[in-house]
């Protein structure tokens, strides 16, 4: 016998809301199993004198719904392999254990579900005329409503708010987007009687007197300027209606913004120099502002959207942590790092180490560039062994500058090579470049604040001062910054 089960749904609570399908189903089963007997239809079936049990045991059992609904498919199946079942629940569409039925279907089993009225049809129905909505509602139940991304642009209903912990975990979440007196609606239990909606404080939803699989809650859309907190969704929306509205910001390309992506991303790394997490915050948001900017043009011209980016990055990081997502083996950080430049190389088909040194981008800044330039020769072993091994290539190249400067010829080439061999010493000696010159830029600046600080307090002045003077004073500054 192929192990069969129907799955009917009882509706929100009251018997009416059955439907004939789901009633007539329920008269010709032969072995009816109730995910659980608290539901008004119970009364509904002793009056038809239909036979059945149910699973409200389990619940005392199981403190994880997802271990509790696997146990509660297992069952099933292993009753449908003794004869067909019918599992009743209140709502087959977003019921667990229905969840679990479905990714446990034995190779010779058979699984039917009938359509019946949902939580949500019953919920919104019932919903007060001044929280009317234009049909787009985000529906989930309270347990994945705890950990869902927030779209307070949205209208939203939590279904099975079964316990108050479970809302109390809900209030804490939504308040934060919301605030905590942000008027909600909630739709008590129907086990015992029909339900009415009542109007509420979202600081209140914990404190109701029954919380059962049957309690929902609706939260309506909040606008921009009724919220203090906002998710990547509204910051969207901000753009677009940015790009539409405002002069300025409509009349940006990729090219004109060009200077505000690479100045913003340089303030998020001063943030992180200064070791403030605030301000840091509010940088990296200055940067994600940059990509909806560019996001929102790409999308004006056809070109492509917010979409198209978070796919390339999603499906980049997933096919290059081939350890994490596919079948390659890594134990340590160095075995990563081969295995993403190795897959790199076949993603955008670099078959000599020429074009990987090609590939870098020419729109780093230029020290950045030339140290991931040379560590991409270096995985070649084009390279010297160590910092002390480079270190006599950068006199090399200094004897070239000043001989063309002895010679009057023009020394950039020169004083390039000379920048090249400084990074390659800086990477051997496993310092950034980029980072080494900001910090002695900063040096620089303080030393010099310092000395004409000085030269001010004995009365004197930069302009008055020859250079031999100027550099007494550094000197001085310089030896009293070391003692330091």
């Amino acid at each position: 016998m192929k192990p069969s089960i129907t799955v009917v749904s009882l509706g929100p609570g009251d018997p009416q809301l059955l439907t004939l399908q789901a009633a007539e189903a329920l008269r010709k089963s032969r072995h009816l199993i109730l995910r659980t007997a608290q539901h008004r239809a119970v009364t509904w079936l002793d009056e038809q004198q239909i036979a059945y049990t149910d699973m409200d045991a389990l619940y005392d059992q199981y403190e994880d719904f997802d271990e509790m609904h696997a146990e509660m498919a297992r069952r099933l199946w292993a009753e449908a392999a003794r004869g067909a079942v019918t599992f009743a629940v209140i709502d087959a569409a977003s019921d667990g254990a229905v969840q679990a039925l479905r990714t446990s279907i034995p190779e010779d089993g058979k699984m039917t579900v009938l359509p019946g009225v949902t939580m949500a049809d019953s919920c919104l129905a019932l919903l007060p005329p001044r929280f009317a909505h234009d049909g787009r509602v985000r529906i989930l139940p309270a347990t994945a409503a705890v950990d869902a991304a927030p779209d307070p642009a949205t209208p939203l209903l939590i279904t099975e708010m079964w316990s108050r912990a479970l809302s109390s975990d809900i209030k804490l979440k939504l308040s934060e987007y919301y605030g905590d007196e942000a008027e909600v609606v909630i739709f008590p239990s129907s086990v015992k009687i029909n339900r009415k909606p009542i109007i509420l404080p979202l600081m209140e939803i914990d404190r109701q007197h029954t919380y059962d699989h049957t309690v929902c809650l609706y939260v309506p859309a909040t606008g921009l300027r009724e919220r203090d907190r906002y998710c990547f969704d509204d910051l969207l929306r901000v753009m677009h209606t940015l790009r539409q509205q405002c002069p300025w910001d409509g009349g940006q390309t990729h090219e004109s913004l060009r200077k505000y992506l690479i100045e913003e991303a340089y303030e998020a790394v001063g943030a992180i120099d200064e070791d403030d997490m605030d301000h840091l915050a509010d940088e990296l948001g200055d940067v994600l502002l940059q990509i909806a900017f560019h996001a929102d043009i790409g999308q004006s011209y056809g070109e492509f959207t917010i979409s198209d980016v978070t796919t390339a990055i999603v499906r980049k990081m997933i096919y290059r942590h081939a350890h994490i997502f596919g079948n390659v083996h890594c134990d340590t950080a160095e075995e990563v790092t081969a295995s993403w430049e190795k897959l790199k190389k076949i993603e955008k088909g670099l078959t000599t180490q020429a074009s990987v040194l090609a590939d870098v981008s020419a729109g780093l800044p230029a020290l950045m560039r030339a140290a991931k330039v040379q560590k991409k020769a270096a995985q070649v072993g084009f390279d010297w062994d160590d910092a002390i091994g480079a270190l006599p290539k950068i006199h090399e190249e200094a004897d070239e500058v000043l001989e063309e400067l002895k010679a009057g010829r023009d020394p950039g080439e020169e004083l390039g090579d000379l920048l090249f061999s400084v990074v390659n010493v800086a990477r051997l000696a496993e310092q950034e470049p980029e980072l080494l010159l900001k910090s002695a830029t900063e040096k620089f600046i303080k030393r010099f604040t310092a000395m004409e600080n000085l030269i001010i307090s004995d009365g004197k002045s930069l302009e008055g001062l020859t250079l031999a003077e100027m550099d007494v004073y550094w000197n001085m500054v310089k030896a009293a910054q070391k003692m330091q």
